[in-house]
């Protein structure tokens, strides 16, 4: 059964509990698919709609999200309440939480050098029997790209996970998914920095508060001017109701 969309400032946005996007990327995988899935916050969201080439990708997408609570509040304010929200951080763990039971391959792309590897060791000891085939970090150039391609398709990764921030991973990804042919690319933003342990995520009250993104502006005040994108999409989302 197709998943229930919202749309929101003009990207459509499934409405899902994290159990069914689980179920979906494994249904991918299964299918040998080669299917995009985005993980939509307020930032990405406002950002689409002065991008119109990743507005365009959202659409295009097999799967997109509700990563933040901004996006979960803007469905409900336009009258169609989304289940839950489904952090990208939080699909990535449990996609490789049930992996090893599965035969599932990851691969790790993205980050500062290192980064990738030292998530891959805590990978490997949060999910024991976890297959990371391969990581390369997020600093290339475009005379790079050919050998990570050719690293990746030899790697045969049933997900790849792409750390390179909004809204390069997800044009990187749409520009070469199908040489690549991996079942699941997911953009990932700052999930492999989390889980080296190089940046900090919020406090579970914080995160239940829905006030993660307060915590990312506290951490790294070079987000502030990001931070600013909150109100503004509030304010547009208010102005878009019908």
């Amino acid at each position: 059964m197709p998943l229930k969309q919202v749309e929101i400032l003009g990207v459509n946005v499934n409405s899902l509990t994290m159990a069914q996007a689980v179920e979906a990327v494994q249904q991918f995988i299964a299918e040998k698919k080669v299917a995009l899935v985005a993980t939509a916050n307020a930032e990405m969201l406002m950002r689409s709609t002065q991008d119109e080439e990743l507005k365009d990708i959202l659409n295009q997408a097999d799967l997109v999200v509700p990563d933040g609570a901004g996006t979960v509040w803007a469905a409900g304010h336009l009258g169609e309440p989304m289940p839950e929200r489904v952090a990208g951080f939080d699909l990535a763990q449990e996609l490789m939480r049930e992996a090893p039971a599965r035969g599932d391959r990851i691969y790790f792309f993205g980050s500062a050098p290192g980064v990738a590897d030292k998530a891959k060791a805590k990978a490997e000891e949060l999910y024991p029997g976890i297959q990371v085939v391969g990581t390369r970090n997020g600093f290339f150039t475009e005379a790079d790209e050919p050998g990570i391609i050719a690293e990746i398709k030899v790697a045969r990764p049933d997900i790849l996970l792409a750390a390179l921030g909004v809204p390069k991973q997800e044009k990187w990804l749409k520009k070469h998914m199908q040489e690549l042919q991996v079942p699941v690319s997911i953009g990932v933003g700052g999930t492999l920095d989390v889980m080296a342990g190089v940046m900090e995520r919020a406090p579970l009250w914080m995160q239940k508060a829905k006030l993660e993104w307060l915590f990312r502006g506290l951490k790294q005040p070079s987000r502030a001017g990001r931070l600013l994108a909150l109100p503004k999409f509030v304010l547009k989302v208010v102005a878009s109701k019908k």
